[in-house]
């Protein structure tokens, strides 16, 4: 599979999923409890096809000089305190001069939907993570890499995993995505990020719902 053909299947995937809940109600007319199972089906099985599309694809340019795989490894694991450190010094930033809350209204609206049916916590921590590393890490900032360099793909895939997200973090979201493109890039698999990504988000979560006990 062609880099722009990986990319392009990529992205539409994602599309689908996304909208999948909507089309859910709409074609199956479901309850909300049965949207929620279905919506976690579907996660899944995108970032089942994302897996596959990654093995069928070429390699990009970066992924030609991968570092060994267990430091990769080590690096992802490493990457979580990192992340939340970032999450910490961003949100402080954003509180003190832009004015904003601490709390995420996009991670609010995710814990809700976990507390009505814990069943989608595995969207939201693995299958939901996964996904967004293939689209914006991979085939949106690795695709460009070589090309354009770090610093304009970087700053392309970092606004637009931001703005997917929509709950005003935009700050929090876009600097989250530095973070990814830099180990990605580092250690040339997108694995790497992809641990820290995921970690991140369970912590995260499992945080949110142990508070709202």
């Amino acid at each position: 599979m062609t880099k722009k053909k990986y990319s392009f299947i990529t992205i539409f995937t994602y599309g689908l999923v996304l909208f999948s809940p909507v089309i859910f109600q709409r074609v199956f007319q479901v309850s909300s409890a049965q949207i929620i199972q279905l919506t976690t089906f579907a996660y899944f099985f995108g970032a089942f096809l994302m897996i596959f599309y990654r093995f069928k694809s070429q390699l990009f340019n970066l992924e030609t000089r991968q570092k060994n795989l267990l430091i990769a490894f080590l690096i992802g694991i490493i990457g979580i305190p990192v992340s939340l450190l970032v999450q910490m010094a961003i949100l402080q930033v954003e509180q003190r001069f832009l004015g904003q809350t601490v709390s995420s209204q996009n991670t609010q609206t995710i814990v809700q939907l976990i507390k009505e049916n814990m069943i989608f916590i595995l969207a939201t921590t693995i299958a939901g993570p996964i996904m967004e590393e293939f689209v914006f890490r991979r085939a949106i900032f690795g695709s460009l890499e070589g090309k354009l360099g770090f610093f304009i793909p970087t700053l392309l895939s970092s606004v637009l995993f931001a703005l997917a997200h929509n709950d005003g973090h935009y700050l929090l979201y876009a600097g989250l995505g530095f973070l990814f493109c830099g180990m990605y890039h580092y250690s040339g698999r997108i694995w790497t990020s992809m641990i820290t990504h995921v970690g991140m988000n369970l912590l995260v979560v499992l945080t949110q719902l142990a508070l709202q006990r």
